[in-house]
């Protein structure tokens, strides 16, 4: 068994969709919703952004990640704080 293979799912990202951690590139949770608006419920970027993530260079990410963090009012992030409590 190698080094890699012993180490846990927390520290390989393997949670992100289920915690909705910041391990992740992306940050989706698997909960992707746009009943109201434009913006998924789940990880709050907007359908333009969630379809063309894999486009996005790591600087266009990383603003992203900036904004929905600052508003902080996507699933993610309520998850966050109801499991840091």
């Amino acid at each position: 068994m190698t080094s890699s293979s012993n180490k846990s799912a927390e520290q390989t990202g393997a949670n992100s969709l289920a915690v909705g951690d910041d391990a992740s590139d992306s940050p989706c949770i698997g909960v992707c919703t746009t009943l109201y608006d434009e913006i998924c419920q789940g990880c709050g970027r907007t359908l333009n952004e969630v379809s063309n993530w894999v486009f996005f260079n790591q600087e266009e990410k990383d603003s992203v990640w900036k904004r929905i963090r600052a508003d902080g009012t996507a699933m993610r992030f309520q998850r966050q704080t109801k499991d840091a409590n």
